[in-house]
């Protein structure tokens, strides 16, 4: 038996869709939580992003067999959230986003817990306020260590355009951030 965790993410794919379909667990637990920050950044609702990336695992396993392994796995995950998170904000774009406070478990200081919790709110505050045609590739690139490349695809942009919108944004942040002080 082939050992899964050892495969890459497109041999897992490709495992997957001619071995053995229960192994795609893998692919959930390799993707789970960093799907779920990133549908929750575009969502802003833990409840929704849950459903986004629900969603999107069972749109990726139903088309698995479109898949090119040539390409890059977790590029064409990251599409199907993005589609996913697209659509449901476009059904629901007339509710107002309830941010949900970030909690910090740890023993360290009181005061330390506050001070994080309040710089992640003022973050958390001016990332909303920017377009999201220009927070979501500066979500991609610093929060999900993606690569301008990967951005590109996730997005279906040229990459120049990539650099571009995070330019922009790291601008915007700025100003929206200076203004909050």
């Amino acid at each position: 038996m082939t050992e899964i965790k050892k495969l890459t993410d497109e041999q897992l794919a490709n495992y997957v869709r001619t071995n053995d379909q229960e192994a795609f667990v893998e692919v959930v637990w390799r993707y789970q939580n960093k799907l779920l920050r990133y549908a929750n950044y575009l969502a802003h609702d833990e409840m929704k992003a849950a459903d986004i990336v629900q969603n999107s695992f069972i749109k990726a396993f139903i088309n698995l067999n479109s898949f090119n392994l040539k390409k890059n796995f977790s590029t064409w995950l990251y599409r199907i959230v993005h589609n996913e998170a697209i659509n449901e904000l476009l059904k629901h774009k007339n509710e107002i986003p309830i941010l949900d406070k970030m909690d910090f478990k740890s023993s360290e200081n009181i005061q330390d817990d506050f001070c994080r919790k309040e710089i992640q709110k003022n973050i958390r505050n001016c990332l909303t306020k920017i377009p999201l045609e220009y927070s979501e590739p500066l979500s991609l690139h610093f929060l999900e260590e993606k690569s301008y490349e990967e951005i590109g695809d996730i997005l279906r942009l040229p990459i120049n355009t990539v650099g571009t919108r995070i330019n922009r944004a790291k601008k915007l942040m700025k100003k929206i951030c200076q203004k909050l002080k």
